[in-house]
């Protein structure tokens, strides 16, 4: 993304990919399945109370963590093969109104994830791939972060019965990851 130099502290908040321009693929990402998941996200449709915790610096050894509150809705389409995410952060010091587009290919029975910003639109590299048997998803995208190739994890499962997502980075092709951003969602009457 060529606002970074200017936008750096947004970036480190809220992308889940810091660059927009992905480093190129040496290995699938995602491994491939036969399941249907077009309905694997439906356990997110309503509306949210969201508590986020973001890793200050990234790829840095850091353990300094802050946390924002923000609210979310969810919305399906396309008779459940897509559904949109409009959500907001508040946090210390700025106020993020953010989205995420999910949809669903049912030829490949993969998800795309599209993450954005009132401010930026849409933000590439789309993260692919799909929920496992026991509920739990995990999506990706080769990206680039300070100029150095990474990977990209979204995960999403359900923690106490509430919808729970990670995000984390590898800079080394997937071999070890570091989670640098965390959001639980609590049911709530927006």
């Amino acid at each position: 993304m060529k606002f970074l130099a200017a936008a750096t502290t947004v970036v480190l908040l809220m992308a889940p990919t810091t660059t927009g321009h992905a480093a190129p693929a040496t290995a699938p990402l995602v491994s491939s399945t036969n399941r249907d998941g077009r309905r694997d996200f439906d356990f997110l449709f309503g509306k949210w109370r969201t508590h986020y915790r973001l890793l200050r610096e990234r790829l840095r050894g850091n353990h300094d963590w802050y946390s924002c509150n923000g609210t979310s809705v969810i919305r399906a389409f396309w008779g459940g093969s897509g559904n949109l995410e409009d959500g907001d952060l508040h946090c210390p010091r700025r106020y993020i109104g953010g989205m995420t587009l999910r949809l669903y290919n049912a030829r490949t029975h993969q998800w795309a994830l599209w993450w954005g910003t009132r401010d930026l639109g849409l933000v590439p590299p789309p993260q692919i791939g799909h929920f496992d048997s026991s509920g739990v998803g995990n999506f990706f995208a080769r990206d680039t972060y300070r100029g150095k190739p990474i990977i990209v994890r979204f995960r999403w499962s359900t923690v106490k019965g509430e919808p729970h997502f990670e995000q984390a980075f590898s800079p080394d092709d997937g071999k070890s990851w570091e989670t640098n951003w965390t959001t639980d969602y609590t049911r709530a009457n927006l």
